[in-house]
């Protein structure tokens, strides 16, 4: 009988560490985690579906390593958190790749690039980023962001308005309580369009801040050969180009005419 009890135990270990040697990679779900409040790449239809150019990117992904994609809205000072905690696998959300972010995540190869701009109120007489570090300056930005950082790091004399939503941020623009608002090109030019005659964009990219954008996984992940691998082959089959058609058609033509790099031109 001991000897019968041993083998059932010898086997359920045997099990567990074959079950456990498969890799969450192989079949369970791929918990992808976005703020869904960056339109068109992270945003939500009125009965709250995801969709968006991060959005079909990962249900791209998610085809290419034969996982089943679930969507975490997720507010973005809790994204990193979310994959530190194993409560998302990986993080799609515009994010860009910092010496301090890779302190605490792996990020993927670059997937798209972008640079810091401004949202400026109609009657202020800031011009551009060269206007801004005065003390009679207001300067909006959103928690967490790089453009929170620059704006503590490059304007310390001017007033820095932290905020964690990116309308908060815009309103205090409009309604001239700021000066301006530091955030990617795409979301002030759309801002821009909501608020007019009440503001002016300026999309000069600020110094140092055109990046890459990458995908976050938790330090370690064994994912990243594969996202990385899945990065490359979807840009070279034109699955990056097709979504800057379907989603980015108006803006790739106003960079285009300033002479500005769109999203996907990454080197």
């Amino acid at each position: 009988m001991k000897r019968l009890f041993t083998l059932a135990l010898l086997a359920v270990i045997v099990f567990s560490a074959y079950s456990g040697g498969k890799d969450d990679q192989q079949n369970d779900k791929l918990i992808v985690a976005m703020e869904l409040q960056f339109p068109p790449f992270e945003m939500a239809d009125a009965d709250g579906t995801p969709r968006g150019i991060s959005v079909d990117t990962a249900y791209a992904l998610g085809e290419y390593l034969g996982r089943e994609v679930v969507i975490e809205n997720t507010a973005w000072t809790g994204l990193i958190p979310s994959i530190q905690s194993g409560k998302a696998d990986i993080i799609i959300s515009s994010m860009s790749i910092t010496d301090e972010r890779e302190k605490v995540v792996d990020f993927s190869i670059p997937y798209a690039a972008s640079g810091l701009t401004l949202l400026i109120n109609s009657d202020s007489p800031v011009k551009s980023y060269r206007d801004m570090n005065k003390s009679s300056v207001t300067v909006a930005v959103k928690s967490g962001t790089t453009g929170a950082i620059w704006a503590q790091e490059n304007i310390p004399n001017a007033t820095i308005q932290i905020f964690d939503e990116v309308a908060a941020c815009a309103l205090e623009v409009s309604q001239g309580k700021a000066d301006a608002f530091i955030y990617d090109g795409l979301t002030t030019f759309e801002l821009q369009k909501k608020f007019p005659g009440k503001t002016k964009v300026n999309l000069e990219n600020l110094p140092g801040t055109l990046g890459g954008w990458g995908m976050a996984m938790k330090e370690g992940s064994p994912m990243k050969k594969d996202v990385d691998a899945f990065i490359l082959e979807f840009r070279a089959s034109g699955g990056f180009e097709e979504l800057e058609k379907k989603y980015l058609g108006e803006i790739k033509a106003v960079f285009d005419e300033a002479g500005l790099p769109s999203f996907f031109d990454v080197q």
